[in-house]
């Protein structure tokens, strides 16, 4: 099977300021008008306790993404 497209999804996100993984690419934002994708979302820290609390997602901006490779995504958060 061939691979159309990027799939965030089964790509790990890794912060390159302090080296800390931030986890897997959880939902892509995008302009509907452009077709430009403008972020990428990060499950926040306390997974479990997020069915308790609001929503403490990680919001990367596209500005951000400083590389993206096979099963990784460099950030500079």
């Amino acid at each position: 099977m061939q691979d159309k497209g990027l799939d965030f999804k089964h790509k790990e996100v890794v912060n390159i300021k302090d080296g800390k993984r931030l986890g897997y690419v959880q939902d892509v934002c995008a302009d509907l008008e452009s077709g430009v994708i403008t972020s990428i979302i990060v499950p926040g820290n306390n997974k479990l306790l997020n069915i308790f609390s609001q929503n403490n997602d990680i919001v990367i901006p596209w500005k951000n993404i400083k590389c993206i490779g096979d099963d990784l995504i460099l950030v500079e958060i």
